[in-house]
Parts: structure tokens; C-alpha cells; sequence
């Protein structure tokens, strides 16, 4: 049975303005220039650069809202709201603090050969057929970024026969696979590690030691992954001597034989620091990366466009077409402008948040020194939402007198030391990191002896916990920290 009935729903939905807000604030200062440039291009009414203008022409505060335009009026629109008094556009931002030739430097990139054209280059010196040669190509074009074929012959088969229209069975990809495997550098087209070290070993197995190492890699690998290095020495009766010369042997070969390659084109991403810290006179100074800070206006055209309009006495249809095609640019130009304001002023004192926190850090650069800090201690100091510090920290680094570093690396829980005093969970690594650096590596110590280290310290902290910092900081177990 139908029947109607009336509910009240009371829900809350970001504008497309403010959820375009939050996605300029998550960019870090590179990406926010490119995100600039698209803007530039896509709005013909903004335009980057400072205009000839008078310094007082310029508003003092970076941060004061803009007069807010008003709305089309069917066949009549207010021009005044998008013209000023004078011949300046009120639509501007400049940034007086903040200088235009701030950090505007351009990392040059080398150009050279990529791991996958190496691979071509020398497979072209074999004499295939065209239809091994096609293989070869997608076997090798099928590599990750190691060198490792992670896919299964069966899968490369089927794949050949719905992209290649290449027909062929497991056993000759096989065959093109261990000609791949031939190629430098050694190792290249590996399944696994195993066989990543079989293929290198096989070209080394003109001393015995290399010999011995690939007898146990083959069959015994298991057991020296694990490092069971008491069963080996008895499986093969070798001496504590010997076994350290294989090892030796095998810790010098490369279990990732792509990232060898000294040609590998892979872009390195450079970091761009989007705020300095200084210290000058024991005070600390903030300051926001200059790119953050682009001086753009309303294109000069657009308001002799409006203007003239105002100023005709009869004002056809195309001509209030054209102007309300202006106002909508316009608008869009209005918007990113404040959207940048805004963004400049969140950055700015989130970061001057997290500097006040930790301003013990940033005078003496000791990492003792760093107080636990959550993401709502700075959302709470500043009276925004903890997702808007998330994204100001996620991505952003800050210049400091102790290096480039990432903000969100500021932030860490805490714990109570034996005063019942807060400490940062990043001392308490470190401190765990520093004893597992510092032990007798034929006998590392366990996790119950490592909390026994840090309680009397003064940390009084749970094995469990110490496994979970251990494996956070990339240390295995102690079994696999030994060594002979």
C-alpha cells in the first residue's frame, strides 16, 4: 500500500567552491603551480604578473575578502560591481611579504636511455625472427621497475594471443624468457629472488666460493634466507670461515637488478620546500615559499569590455550575450583569486601552529626535543577541521636550519615515560633504533631484551609495542639480524 509522508532532514554538502578550496590547500607548491598554469589557460580573464601599477595601488593585507559581484538581473546585469572607480581592477592579489623571485629556480633533468630501451638496444644485436623478436619486446616490456618478471608464463601466453595475435605455448615463451634472462645486467627477467641470484652466480662460477654459493642458493635456499647457519655448516661440512666467504659472496650481488642500472632514466622528483623556518636572534621567522604567493588580476581587456558596454547607449542581445559569458569568467577569476588568499592564510598558520608546538625542535634541531603532537592539537589551536591540517601536512615540507623536512613527520603520539611525563613515540624509536644499531650482531637482541633496555632507560614499554616500533622502523627479528 502507498502512502505519503512528510520528513525533515537536516544534512550538510560542500560546495563545489569549497571542496575546490580543499583540493588547492592539499597541493604541494609544484603541483600548485601547475594547477595555476590550467587556470590560466582555461580562464582568459585572469592573468598572472604584476600590473605597472603604483605600489599604493595594491592592498595592504594579503588576506581581505573582495567585494562580492552581484547576480544577473535577466536582461539588465550591474556593471559597476566588476569595475572600480578607477582604471584598476579591484580583483587583485599581490602579496607584499612575499617576493615574486622567491625560489623560482628550475631543476634541470638529465636525458639518457631507460632500463627498457638497454634491454632493446641489446637485443637487438640477436638474430630473431620477427615473431621471437615481437616476443622478446613483451617479455621485456612486461618487467617491473627491479627487473623481475612478476607475471606467469601461462598469463604472458594468453596475453600474446589477445594483444600480439602472436600463438604460442608455454615453453617457447619459456625459451624467450632465458633469453631475456642472458642480457645484462645480470640477473634481469628473475621470477624471485632465488632464481634473481641463481642467474647471477651462473656467470661467477669460476672460483669455488661462488661455486659453493650457488650449490646453496639452489638447494638450500630456504635455509640460508632464514639463516639457519648452523644446519648449513653441518649439511655441507664446511667451516664458520668458508660459510662467511659465501655469504660475503652473495651479499655483493644485486637482488634488484633493474634499479643497477646507472642509464635508468626514472625521473627524481624534486623536493620544493613550501615554508623556511630561520632563526635570527634565538627567535624563530616563518615564512611561506614565494611560489605560493603568484600575483594574479583580472585580465585589463575584460574591463574596457565591461566598460564599454556600460557606457553604450543601446545594448543589443549579443552584446548582454558577451557581457554575461564575461561575468561568468570573471566570476570564476574572482573565486580562484580569494581561493588563493585563503589557501596562503590556512598554510600559513597551520604551520606557525606547528612551529610554536614544537619551537624547541626548531631552535636546538635535537629530536628529543619534538613534543607528541596529533592532528587535532593544531586543529584545535587554529579552530579548523582536522582534515584541512591533514592535508596541509601530508605533502608539504619546510626548510629548516637542520635540513628539508617533511611536515607531517612532525606529528606522533604519546607515551609516559617512568616520570609520567608525555614523550614523542618518534624519541622512543629512535632510542630503539640506536640499541638495535648498537648490538653484537652474532647475538642481536629480542624483543623482550630490547624492552628491558628501554624500561631501564626510563621507558617502561610492552614487548608487543616494541615489535610494532621494530617492524615500523624495518628491522626483522632478531634470527634474521644475525650474523657469523
Amino acid at each position: 500500500m502507498l502512502k505519503q509522508q512528510f520528513q525533515l532532514k537536516l544534512s550538510q554538502k560542500l560546495s563545489p567552491q569549497q571542496i575546490q578550496l580543499m583540493k588547492l590547500i592539499q597541493l604541494p607548491t609544484q603541483a600548485f603551480e601547475q594547477r595555476i598554469s590550467q587556470e590560466l589557460e582555461e580562464n582568459p580573464a585572469l592573468e598572472s604578473g604584476k600590473e605597472l601599477l603604483d605600489q599604493d595601488d595594491y592592498d595592504d593585507d594579503p588576506y581581505d575578502d573582495f567585494d562580492e559581484g552581484t547576480e544577473i538581473i535577466e536582461t539588465d546585469i550591474n556593471i559597476d560591481s566588476y569595475l572600480s572607480d578607477d582604471e584598476t581592477p579591484s580583483y587583485k592579489l599581490s602579496a607584499n611579504n612575499y617576493s615574486a623571485d622567491d625560489q623560482e629556480h628550475h631543476t634541470p633533468y638529465a636525458s639518457g636511455t631507460t632500463f627498457n630501451q638497454f634491454l632493446v638496444q641489446q637485443l637487438n644485436t640477436y638474430q630473431l625472427s620477427e615473431e621471437d623478436f615481437d616476443m622478446a619486446l613483451f617479455v621485456i616490456g612486461s618487467l617491473d621497475d627491479s627487473g623481475y618478471l612478476r607475471r606467469a608464463l601461462e598469463d604472458l601466453v594468453d596475453d600474446l594471443a589477445f594483444t600480439q595475435n602472436i600463438y604460442t605455448d608455454r615453453e617457447h615463451v619459456a625459451t624467450i624468457l632465458r633469453l631475456v634472462q642472458d642480457l645484462d645486467p645480470p640477473g634481469v627477467g628473475a621470477r624471485d629472488l632465488k632464481e634473481c641470484l641463481i642467474l647471477q652466480l651462473e656467470r661467477k662460477t669460476t672460483t669455488e666460493t661462488a661455486q659453493k654459493a650457488l650449490e646453496m642458493i639452489t638447494h638450500q635456499f630456504d635455509a640460508f634466507s632464514k639463516k639457519h647457519y648452523d644446519k648449513l655448516i653441518q649439511r655441507y661440512n664446511w667451516t664458520e670461515e668458508e660459510l662467511k666467504a659465501i655469504i660475503h659472496e652473495i651479499e655483493i650481488l644485486n637482488p634488484k637488478p633493474g634499479s643497477a642500472y646507472s642509464g635508468s632514466n626514472r625521473m627524481v622528483e624534486a623536493v620544493v620546500p613550501d615554508f623556511a623556518i630561520h632563526i635570527t636572534e634565538g627567535h624563530l621567522e616563518l615564512s611561506l615559499n614565494g611560489r605560493n604567493a603568484p600575483n594574479l588580476h583580472i585580465s585589463r581587456d575584460y574591463s574596457e569590455m565591461l566598460q564599454g558596454y556600460k557606457m553604450a547607449k543601446e545594448k543589443s542581445k549579443a552584446q548582454k550575450d558577451a557581457v554575461m559569458f564575461i561575468k561568468q569568467k570573471l566570476d570564476a577569476a574572482q573565486w580562484f583569486i580569494d581561493a588563493i588568499k585563503q589557501r596562503q592564510h590556512t598554510l600559513f598558520i597551520t604551520m606557525n601552529a606547528i612551529m610554536e608546538r614544537q619551537k624547541a625542535y626548531f631552535l636546538s634541531g635535537d629530536e628529543r626535543q619534538l613534543r607528541p603532537m596529533i592532528l587535532k592539537d593544531i586543529a584545535d589551536k587554529i579552530n579548523m577541521d582536522i582534515s584541512t591540517v591533514s592535508r596541509v601536512a601530508n605533502s608539504k615540507y619546510v626548510d629548516t636550519p637542520y635540513g628539508t623536512k617533511l611536515i607531517k613527520e612532525f606529528f606522533s603520539e604519546s607515551m609516559k615515560n617512568d616520570q609520567g611525563e608525555d614523550v614523542s613515540t618518534r624519541e622512543i624509536k629512535n632510542i630503539l633504533a640506536t640499541a638495535i644499531a648498537d648490538e653484537n650482531k652474532r647475538q642481536p637482541f629480542t624483543d623482550d631484551k630490547l624492552a628491558q633496555i628501554l624500561k631501564e632507560k626510563g621507558y617502561p614499554i610492552a614487548r608487543r609495542t616494541i615489535a610494532k616500533y621494530r617492524e615500523q622502523l624495518d628491522f626483522p627479528v632478531a634470527r634474521l639480524r644475525k650474523v657469523l
